[in-house]
């Protein structure tokens, strides 16, 4: 009956997200731990299959520390953005469009779903320019070309993709994968922006988690500083989304298993959803 129960809760948030785009930034704890590397791949197929059009962008910030610790490569950091050298580069693209991205795609791909990887180079699907001279070949998005995207998608494929851009000189730029994602959600008109972090969600003044919140509601508590350091980002992406167009936008708990599932087919969910 449990299970009965939940089919049915679901099944109404089925029908709603139905053809629709679902933009993912996969990052954090959810990225490392093979259990749920293998939930988060189940739940991306499980979501193509029964009709919505998930889009993920990937991050892999500690997987470049480790291979840049290998190699005796250092890292220095401006503002908590990692400053990107030629040699710094090359490992990220490594990295990142090599080793991690791949990596997703056949974790998907064994679950029975039609994964493709991609950089933001491909079909020039992010253009960039730098940032800062300080931080280097560190950029920010000028431009999302989406067709690349629109093909995989109406085919039954799943992109899945780096956050590399490239700049008008064809020179790679690294870029933040939250920005990319709330890029591409805007570009793609997403009913849905998901931000996966290694926290529940935005807590009220009371350290209470709250399941939605509104931009007024954003913009009082960062004045407080209740909303503070490393979520100040990640709200203004799922305000800049929602502000052109994105429906909604949702931080979760990454490192929760199935926390997309229960996010977006359960009427509680388990993060906390962001409108205007």
């Amino acid at each position: 009956m449990n299970v009965a129960n939940i089919l049915t809760e679901a099944l109404p948030y089925i029908q709603k997200f139905h053809g629709m785009t679902i933009v993912i930034k996969y990052g954090g704890h959810a990225m490392i731990d093979e259990k749920l590397k293998n939930d988060f791949a189940r739940d991306i197929t499980l979501m193509k299959f029964v009709g919505m059009n998930p889009v993920i962008i990937h991050g892999g910030g500690p997987q470049i520390n480790t291979v840049l610790d290998k190699m005796g490569v250092k890292s220095s950091f401006v503002r908590g953005m990692r400053v990107t050298d030629s040699e710094t580069m090359d490992v990220v693209e490594m990295v990142l469009g090599g080793q991690i991205n791949k990596s997703i795609v056949t974790q998907i791909n064994k679950e029975g779903g039609k994964a493709v990887g991609l950089t933001g180079k491909d079909g020039n699907l992010i253009i960039a320019k730098q940032l800062n001279i300080e931080l280097g070949l560190v950029g920010e998005v000028i431009r999302i070309n989406p067709q690349i995207i629109h093909s995989l998608t109406r085919d039954g494929f799943i992109p899945v993709i780096a956050p590399i851009g490239r700049g008008y000189a064809f020179e790679p730029f690294n870029i933040n994968a939250d920005i990319v994602a709330s890029k591409i959600a805007i570009a793609l008109s997403a009913g849905r922006l998901i931000l996966l972090t290694d926290v529940d969600g935005i807590y009220d003044a009371k350290k209470s988690l709250l399941s939605s919140i509104d931009i007024e509601t954003i913009n009082n508590l960062i004045e407080q500083k209740i909303i503070k350091d490393g979520m100040i980002p990640k709200v203004d992406c799922a305000i800049d989304a929602i502000k052109n167009g994105v429906k909604k936008a949702h931080i979760i708990n990454g490192s929760k298993p199935h926390a997309l599932l229960l996010e977006l087919f359960t009427d509680k969910g388990v993060g906390t959803e962001v409108s205007l």
